[in-house]
């Protein structure tokens, strides 16, 4: 058995980021960014004013001074003059300063009468002046390659002036379910059947990771059948499978798959729930064999699939990750796999995290897992610890599952 981290190393060392394609800027929230975004203009394109008052020359804006408003400057409607000595112009947040000004004055530190405004207060120079390529100037990297697009992202794209965005293609990835025990949900459940939690499970991960998932048909414990896949995913970035990957007489995944051509990277890793994972390359398509546990299935999901979703869509390469917390319950030694407890999330008053791994950790128990805020991260080896001492633990709310 090799340990989690190697696991990880080796799969994402053989990954690599999907190709770009170019996608309206409406349609390319949460995806990767292929290249960086470069600005095609200025913003602001020249000075404007932050704040609804008039624009002056400083000299002129001592308190008690009485000027004369020559025009008005609406944002989208520059001042043609020029400001003089003695003269203001009214103008709004956003408004283009006139040439000849340099200061602003707060439209509540004025009185206005008529053709005329009074300084109640005196101004500064260049004070509430936004200047032309405060926020960026043409040909400014605005947003970097290897980057997943927020709504703030979005936005910076659109202010420098991008209606089209350089982005990596959504990964794809093919899921399949093995073992004669399992039907889909909705379906006749056979004689000491259960009902396949994987398969939707694992899709609905990989569209929160900006995956395209692909649900195959259910594969019986039958060699050819599951040996038929591989020509089901040419062109697949990815094949997933759960199940039939253990040693036991129906476990026919690294078989079947071998027949195909199926070259196998690791098989077990050290860690609980989980060891019977696999790791290949079927022809140009990689294979990440999870276990058929449900509870398992997604525990793997969550520290080698993810990653893998990182890496193909065009992120960098990394672990998950983890949160300082202290124990909310004592746990007993660990023996020579890492153990990944599901757990509770509090703040105490003291206002640290507390995490409380639940009594029992049946990997069975799929709805334990749905109600689990975070997974305590226990090395091999590690002793035994009392309520109150410190762990690393993975928030599965900040991951978006």
């Amino acid at each position: 058995m090799i340990s989690v981290e190697e696991a990880r190393a080796r799969i994402l060392e053989v990954l690599r980021p999907t190709p770009a394609e170019v996608v309206a800027l409406a349609e390319a929230w949460n995806r990767v960014t292929a290249a960086p975004v470069v600005a095609r203009l200025t913003q602001p394109p020249v000075d404007v004013s932050a704040m609804d008052g008039y624009a002056l020359r400083a000299a002129d804006g001592a308190a008690g001074a009485v000027l004369a408003v020559i025009g008005a400057a609406p944002a989208g409607h520059p001042f043609d003059g020029v400001v003089g000595p003695g003269q203001a112009v009214r103008l709004f947040t956003g408004s283009a300063v006139p040439a000849g000004a340099d200061a602003i004055l707060l439209q509540e530190d004025a009185a206005r009468d008529g053709d005329s405004v009074r300084v109640n207060e005196s101004v500064t120079l260049g004070r509430h002046i936004r200047r032309a390529g405060q926020d960026f100037a043409a040909g400014d990297a605005v947003i970097p390659a290897g980057r997943r697009i927020t709504a703030r992202d979005a936005g910076l794209a659109a202010a420098a002036n991008h209606p089209w965005l350089p982005v990596h293609r959504r990964p794809r990835v093919a899921i399949l379910a093995t073992g004669d025990e399992i039907a889909m949900p909705g379906e006749p459940i056979p004689p000491g059947g259960i009902v396949s939690s994987n398969s939707h499970a694992l899709a609905s991960l990989v569209r929160a990771a900006g995956g395209a998932p692909m649900i195959l048909p259910n594969a019986r414990d039958d060699a050819a059948a599951i040996a038929a896949v591989a020509d089901a995913v040419a062109g697949m970035d990815l094949l997933v499978t759960t199940g039939g990957a253990s040693v036991g007489d129906h476990d026919l995944v690294i078989a079947a798959l071998q027949s195909r051509g199926l070259t196998l990277n690791f098989w077990q890793i050290a860690m609980r729930p989980g060891k019977p994972l696999l790791f290949g390359q079927l022809g140009t398509t990689p294979v990440l064999g999870l276990p058929g546990n449900p509870v398992s299935a997604l525990v793997c999901a969550i520290l080698f699939l993810l990653p893998a979703l990182m890496r193909l869509s065009g992120l960098p390469a990394a672990a998950l990750p983890t949160t300082a917390a202290v124990l909310g319950s004592a746990v007993r030694a660990n023996d020579r796999r890492a153990d990944y407890l599901r757990a509770s999330i509090a703040c105490d008053a003291a206002g640290r995290l507390v995490a409380t791994p639940f009594p029992v950790q049946d990997s069975a128990m799929l709805r334990r897992l749905a109600n689990a805020d975070a997974l305590v991260l226990r090395p091999p080896h590690a002793p035994a610890l009392e309520e109150g001492a410190e762990v690393s633990v993975i928030r599965l709310d900040s991951l978006g599952l």
